[in-house]
């Protein structure tokens, strides 16, 4: 059975949009989204930034019937502030002087015509995580890349996915001169736990099916 695929339109907006996602991970992560929407269950992003990989599980979830979540405080992320590699200044509020990447996230999904499939949540990640009470059916990791922020991704949403659902982690590279090594370490121990095994991986991006509780 050939792995499902976005609509052109779709995949057009995908690659017009501001991020850093490839194209093969994110064809991936459109897969695994349309999967685990079978569940019938919310399908949620940590690390919104402005809106590039949103647009694939906003898709997924306007295939399946479900609902896309996407969490962010819209700040940025360490290596996204200002004198780091991937700072943007066309995204910085000149009244506050900071980060914020909020209006180009909804610019990006209206132009996709997919607003209506997203819920947009604007917070830190560990602090929603603390107060969410949805069985989730996708949880993909992709926020802050230390080790404090990616492990507190994991600890707030994993135990939120039900069984049978999909946890996805970006960046994950294994070699230290490919890239920061905290997804790696995330991705190592959701292994570790025994409540994930793995399914897939597509470059950086791996894909993991809980089969078992005890997170």
């Amino acid at each position: 059975m050939a792995a499902a695929a976005p609509q052109q339109e779709t995949l057009d907006a995908f690659e017009a949009a501001k991020g850093f996602m490839p194209v093969d991970e994110g064809l991936a992560l459109y897969a695994a989204a349309v999967e685990a929407g079978a569940l019938g269950l919310p399908l949620l992003e940590v690390g919104t930034y402005c809106g590039r990989s949103t647009i694939l599980l906003a898709d997924a979830a306007r295939a399946t019937g479900t609902t896309a979540v996407t969490v962010d405080h819209h700040r940025g992320s360490e290596e996204q502030q200002p004198g780091w590699e991937y700072h943007d200044p066309t995204v910085v509020d000149p009244e506050v002087g900071r980060m914020d990447t909020l209006p180009t996230f909804r610019r990006t999904l209206h132009q996709a015509g997919l607003e209506e499939h997203v819920v947009a949540v604007v917070g830190r990640s560990p602090q929603v995580a603390k107060v969410w009470g949805t069985p989730l059916g996708l949880v993909f990791v992709d926020g802050g890349h230390t080790d404090e922020h990616a492990n507190g991704d994991y600890e707030g949403w994993a135990p939120h996915l039900a069984e049978g659902g999909l946890l996805v982690v970006h960046d994950v590279f294994p070699d230290p001169a490919d890239g920061g090594q905290a997804p790696y370490r995330v991705y190592l121990r959701a292994l570790a736990s025994g409540a994930f095994t793995e399914v897939s991986s597509c470059d950086s991006l791996r894909v993991l099916r809980r089969t078992a509780p005890g997170l």
